[in-house]
């Protein structure tokens, strides 16, 4: 899609709104922001860079109602912020116009993250509200991209309702056919607002979810699951709330505003993360801007990983990998390989059907941890292997 048929759907915005003050000491990322302003033309966006994108709904948010004025907030924070890198550059589309309905906004959304996506570019999501990774999703649909999720989530978000929802928005995702989606990743669930019946039901999904305590006991771990993310996901709701006070239903246990930053470098340091989408900020619970100033912070990690992306993952760069050939089980020879440039490591999930190998042969690749490794060594199937091999191959 060509990008001037997207100016349609987008509305621009007036730095001056924002309130941002430029920096006497320091070239801020409001200073490298081309952004689509009133009696402008789009900016032009450069293959393979950034693209900033506000989408100012609610409408499908429980709870959280006012969450559609979070976007500017968070630029507000954002543009204030210095450069990471002397290289940054990132391109502002401006907000989403929001529909009568709320499947015209998903519309729109999807219609623009196809048009980024598709000419290489990463995307920087601010929402409104979570049922809006639906939309994210009807962008892949559009371009017919198999795709990893990960959402950054307290909750699993698989209530059985008609129209997506900030709480349904993964069950209206998984109902559609044809699916783009291969695999779905939960990381930071909390036990007391999820319940058994879900718990279940995502193991008979084949999809994987890690509760907080066990994510917050291995970050590095967390790193191979964002690494293996297409888009990732973040409901706001999963940092504690002495943290991220602006939100309609808080929680006072959650991460602390480090590891999501630590989680945001993570994504943005993924050759694969394309889109990252931020949602369920309300300015209306904030405190003195603290959400919106560490949201952006993460961002800026996310940026920062951006500018340091490796360029490692073995299917594209096999010269900068070790390969190593692993006898786990005494029919089950694993390959692994290791960046050259990383020390990050990555195993083959192999795929017994031929016609699935060419449909899925970009995610046959995994991401892992050197403890899976040190697992296969000692003649045990790593269970991140496991569960994918099992997805790959199943009846």
């Amino acid at each position: 899609m060509a990008m001037s048929s997207i100016k349609k759907y987008l509305s621009p915005i007036n730095p001056d709104d924002l309130g941002f003050y430029p920096s006497e000491y320091a070239v801020t990322l409001g200073s490298k922001t081309k952004v689509y302003t009133p009696g402008s033309n789009l900016p032009a966006m450069p293959k393979g860079g950034l693209v900033l994108l506000g989408v100012p709904e609610d409408r499908g948010a429980i709870s959280n109602a006012g969450c559609a004025s979070g976007p500017n907030a968070i630029r507000r924070y954002l543009y204030q912020l210095a450069l990471p890198t002397e290289d940054t550059k990132i391109v502002d589309l401006g907000n989403i116009i929001a529909g009568q309905i709320p499947e015209d906004t998903y519309f729109a959304v999807a219609e623009v993250v196809a048009a980024v996506i598709d000419r290489g570019n990463t995307l920087i999501l601010l929402g409104g509200s979570q049922d809006l990774t639906f939309a994210v999703y009807k962008g892949y649909e559009n371009l017919k991209r198999i795709m990893n999720l990960t959402a950054i989530d307290p909750r699993f978000d698989l209530e059985d309702t008609d129209e997506p929802t900030s709480r349904s928005w993964l069950r209206n995702i998984i109902m559609q056919t044809p699916n783009y989606l291969f695999f779905h990743t939960n990381v930071g669930y909390q036990s007391y607002f999820v319940g058994l019946p879900y718990v279940k039901l995502m193991e008979e999904l084949k999809f994987d979810a890690y509760r907080l305590a066990e994510v917050r006991s291995d970050m590095q771990r967390t790193e191979s699951l964002l690494r293996n993310a297409d888009f990732v996901s973040v409901d706001i709701g999963a940092i504690r709330q002495s943290d991220a006070p602006g939100n309609g239903y808080p929680s006072p246990h959650g991460f602390y505003g480090e590891e999501y930053c630590q989680m945001m470098r993570f994504a943005g340091i993924s050759d694969r993360t394309n889109c990252l989408g931020i949602f369920e900020y309300n300015p209306k619970f904030d405190r003195q801007g603290q959400t919106a100033n560490m949201l952006a912070q993460g961002i800026w990690y996310f940026i920062d990983g951006f500018y340091n992306r490796k360029h490692d993952n073995p299917q594209l760069y096999p010269e900068n990998c070790k390969h190593y050939l692993v006898q786990a089980k005494e029919d089950m020879v694993i390959d692994f390989y290791k960046s050259k440039l990383s020390d990050r490591w990555w195993i083959k999930v192999p795929c017994d059907k031929e016609e699935l190998r060419e449909i899925y042969t970009d995610k046959l690749m995994l991401p892992c941890t050197y403890t899976d490794y040190q697992q296969a060594m000692e003649g045990e199937l790593p269970a991140i292997w496991w569960r994918y091999y099992k997805r790959l191959n199943a009846n």
